[in-house]
């Protein structure tokens, strides 16, 4: 490694840190697949649960001989989710993921009744009447049941003649609910909008709350504007109004998300979301108003409950799948067409995540191994010529413009191109971008251990510190230490074939210790990966190194030089030769001016 290589990797470490820093389980068998079904505690209605909600009724004009309905919920469920809906406005007050569990082994409540509500307001004849306050009734002859899922029905008749029927969709498998609500006995026109409000408070679901409030959002997809979103970071109130079209907007979490589905377009939503860091309870509040057209006396739209998972969520609307960040425009394709679908093919013959993790590292280290051999042995070639460049260096002395001609020329001659060690490393470069940004949000490897790890989308905290390190935090990662050292050996191995040495050279050491303190708070799975990674790196190099002989490689350049005496340069090495010979003319030029005055 020359310093044109060395300095071409110092520049790539700091573009990596300053990304880094400032952007940037046994699978369990599942349950055959049963039919959605419903239940309905058989309890006698209890009026005094109504009455806060007639008051409202009663202002907003409507009659006062409502019909009495039971308070009970009702619970609709599929293999994958259960939903928990209250008969007072026929809203879903409660989501469990059936097949997944909160950080400490809970049920994952997406949706509870206590941390979020929604209303659904309809303007009536001039009357703006809020459905969401209306009592409704459903029976056992209102469940519909099919092969393809369950329709569940809620009705409400007002003493006016107005009829409200809410029905929801219930597939056998998946996770989108499909909600309609008819309303019958008043004709509405065409413009007419009903405004549907949603208000989440997030709940923890993973272990550390800093690291959920920093990967919790609104995620929204404009018709005219494309995917945005608010700031994952941000914990100070972030507002937007959107008017261009929506087609949908998603609550998402690290590995999870509340979804709202458009069955055209929103025409308008208002989007808020902010951050309460004194309340430990509370990840993010984040609050949805959008405007739903009425279509044919109807108001339609759909529920994504579910978790972030990339196949899963590319089935459901149109780039749903970006719920998953998977890296910038260009890195992410590495994911979303090699590394999305490697994973999935692993594990589904593969059970323990730690050896698909080993498996995935050994493609990878083949993928690239042409890279890596051109690279060492653009090393290797570099430590045969030190002789030659130490000899410039000590003849040319200060000049350093002199120097890089001198080299250039040698370069030339022994036929070098001085660029071949750095463009294998940036050729690596989308790789190890793409796996960096895969693991931090592959729910794949939520609550998987391995080893001494419980969760490999969490770090593997070994001991924790009576005292917070800025940048580091108050846990000791064990994989992150050893990814660390494994780091520090492979650098040694690699300064042995380098021409580097000096500042240089310290600062390869340095830049490993500045990675322990970013990836400590990283998922363990990212920081074994590295681990691997390094140490089959190691292992290619002596294998490597085994199979070159530098007195033969001494002999081929010298024999080049030979070829090359009389060659006339061309391309690349003559350009920058006379741009060298320029600038070196353009600073005696500027030195002559000084003296003269």
């Amino acid at each position: 490694m020359d310093k044109n290589q060395a300095t071409g990797l110092v520049l790539i470490f700091g573009i990596l840190f300053l990304y880094f820093t400032f952007f940037a389980p046994e699978p369990e068998k599942l349950k055959p697949a049963e039919k959605p079904k419903t239940t309905q505690a058989p309890t006698p209605a209890k009026v005094d649960e109504l009455a806060n909600t007639r008051a409202s009724l009663e202002k907003l004009g409507l009659p006062d001989s409502l019909p009495m309905v039971d308070t009970i919920p009702v619970w609709i469920e599929n293999k994958d989710i259960r939903l928990k809906i209250s008969p007072i406005g026929a809203k879903i007050v409660g989501v469990e993921l059936k097949n997944f569990q909160t950080w400490d082994k809970h049920p994952l409540q997406l949706v509870s009744e206590n941390r979020a509500a929604q209303s659904l307001e309809i303007d009536l004849k001039g009357k703006k009447t809020e459905i969401s306050l209306l009592p409704f009734v459903s029976g056992k002859e209102d469940v519909v049941l099919s092969d393809s899922g369950a329709t569940v029905q809620f009705l409400c008749q007002l003493g006016n003649g107005q009829v409200f029927v809410q029905r929801f969709f219930l597939p056998t498998t998946g996770f989108v609910v499909k909600s309609s609500l008819t309303i019958d006995g008043v004709s509405l026109p065409e413009n007419t909008l009903a405004s549907l409000k949603w208000i989440l408070d997030a709940n923890q679901l993973e272990k550390d709350l800093e690291q959920n409030r920093t990967t919790t959002c609104i995620n929204y997809f404009e018709s005219g504007e494309g995917f945005n979103n608010l700031s994952e970071t941000s914990l100070t109130e972030e507002k937007v109004e959107l008017t261009s079209g929506v087609e949908w907007i998603s609550f998402k979490q690290k590995f999870f998300n509340l979804g709202i589905l458009a069955t055209s377009n929103f025409p308008k939503a208002t989007l808020i979301q902010k951050t309460d860091e004194t309340d430990s309870n509370s990840v993010k509040k984040m609050q949805a108003m959008v405007q739903i057209p009425v279509v044919n006396q109807a108001v339609n739209f759909s529920y994504y409950f579910g978790p972030n998972q990339f196949k899963v969520l590319k089935k459901v609307a149109k780039e749903y799948d970006k719920n998953v960040y998977l890296g910038w425009p260009g890195i992410n394709l590495v994911n979303r067409f090699i590394t999305v679908n490697v994973f999935d093919w692993l594990q589904g013959v593969i059970t323990s995540y730690g050896i698909i993790i080993i498996i995935l590292v050994l493609l990878i280290k083949l993928l690239l191994l042409p890279l890596s051999y051109k690279s060492y042995m653009s090393m290797a070639k570099m430590k045969v010529l030190k002789p030659e460049l130490d000899a410039i260096k000590e003849r040319t002395g200060d000049d350093m413009q002199k120097a890089q001609q001198e080299q250039m020329k040698l370069y030339q001659q022994v036929g070098i191109n001085p660029l071949s060690g750095c463009i294998p490393l940036v050729l690596q470069m989308p790789i190890l971008l793409a796996v960096f940004n895969f693991f931090p949000n592959a729910i794949e490897l939520r609550q998987q251990s391995f080893l001494w790890a419980p969760d490999l989308s969490s770090y593997d905290s070994i001991a924790s510190l009576p005292f917070t390190l800025p940048g580091y935090g108050n846990h000791v990662s064990l994989f992150t230490i050893l990814m660390t050292i494994s780091t520090l050996i492979l650098t040694w191995y690699n300064n042995q074939t380098t021409t580097v040495a000096g500042p240089m050279q310290s600062m390869s050491y340095i830049m490993p210790v500045v990675f322990m303190f970013i990836l400590n708070s990283l998922p363990s799975g990212l920081s074994f990966y590295y681990l691997i990674s390094n140490i089959v790196s190691i292992i290619q190099q002596v294998v490597i190194k085994r199979f070159v002989n530098e007195k033969k490689l001494r002999d081929k350049l010298e024999a080049n030089k030979v070829k090359n005496a009389n060659k006339k340069k061309t391309g690349f090495a003559a350009r920058l030769e006379e741009a060298m010979r320029a600038a070196q003319e353009a600073q005696k030029d500027k030195d002559k001016s000084k003296k003269g005055k």
